[in-house]
């Protein structure tokens, strides 16, 4: 039994739930991976065998895509070379994590497609929505990897077919403890941006992860340092409070670890939209961005010791087993 696993590689948060999506595959059938896209900062600890270029968004540096530079990157000719070229035919199965190239080399060819992934569970009828609808981001949503059935991770099973998170082995063996500090990662902003907003709050030490910086330094209460995995999982573990976007990987893990949680959507990202909506619902504050005129609400959060309490139970491989027995009969 062959199964071809894809994987989003635009950002980290689908290649950290690989980390333990594929161990479970592996126990069931004869595995291969391939990886779509561009600005991860997350190495598989597992053979690739298919690297593409895939449909990539490229990350801003004042809190949104870079719409012009997410244009540019992405050539059709390339990426329709890459569609007619990847062997879908020969796998029992694609499992697909928002990844492009297989989803429409499957949908043109009709081979089954089954989607395993976040944005499934986001455009589930009975997730919860903002109050306005990004008809255009909606659109790329459900157009951008089409599948043929889909199962989503959500931070609450709103239907039979959305699981909680996957929470990575190495972030449900940290030890959790509070040193005082607050974690950052908003990779929409470069270093100006977030130094201008954060140094307004001296009595809080802020431990920022940047995307646009290779070199470490600090300025006051605030140091910045370049993305490192192992630093930014041991600094969520230890920190007081975590202010991130509203993607889903990183909340969903400062939800797990019972930490203070802030999320700031990306502009021109209708999931992170999504995400908001589910999170605001569940209690945790969101703000649009670092104005200074969400500097109340900042204030408010930092003076508020009460997190949101979750239940992430570590059922990956009983999730993998039923979809499998589903579609493989195995």
């Amino acid at each position: 039994m062959k199964i071809l696993y894809a994987v989003q590689g635009t950002g980290n948060g689908h290649l950290s739930r690989a980390m333990d999506v594929i161990p479970c595959l592996k126990k069931r059938a004869e595995v291969d991976i391939l990886v779509s896209g561009i600005q991860a900062d997350l190495d598989l600890p597992f053979e690739v065998k298919y690297r593409k270029h895939g449909l990539s968004f490229i990350f801003g540096k004042a809190g949104g895509v870079d719409l012009w530079r997410t244009f540019m990157s992405n050539k059709v000719r390339d990426i329709v070379k890459e569609v007619n070229e990847t062997p879908v035919e020969d796998y029992d199965l694609v499992i697909n994590d928002f990844e492009p190239v297989t989803a429409w080399a499957c949908h043109l060819r009709e081979h089954p497609c089954i989607g395993m992934s976040h944005q499934s569970a986001v455009l589930d009828s009975k997730s919860p929505k903002p109050e306005e609808v990004d008809m255009m981001g909606k659109f790329i949503l459900k157009h951008y990897a089409p599948v043929d059935v889909s199962y989503g991770f959500h931070f609450q099973p709103y239907s039979p077919s959305i699981f909680t998170p996957v929470i990575r082995r190495q972030i449900r063996e940290q030890e959790i403890s509070d040193k005082g500090h607050y974690t950052v990662y908003l990779p929409a902003y470069d270093d100006a941006r977030l130094l201008k907003s954060l140094l307004r709050f001296d009595q809080v030490q802020w431990d920022v992860f940047s995307k646009h910086n290779r070199v470490p330094f600090s300025l006051k209460n605030v140091n910045v340092q370049p993305i490192n995995n192992q630093k930014f999982v041991e600094s969520m573990a230890s920190c007081h409070g975590i202010l991130c976007g509203a993607g889903f990987e990183t909340p969903a893990e400062a939800l797990f670890l019972g930490k203070k949680l802030m999320v700031v959507p990306m502009k021109n990202q209708y999931e992170q939209h999504l995400n908001a909506a589910a999170l605001m619902q569940m209690g945790v504050p969101v703000i649009k961005n670092l104005k200074s005129k969400n500097d109340e609400a900042i204030e408010r959060w930092i003076n508020t010791d009460q997190g949101v309490k979750v239940s992430y139970p570590d059922n990956t491989q009983e999730i993998v087993d039923k979809i499998l027995a589903t579609h493989l009969h195995i």
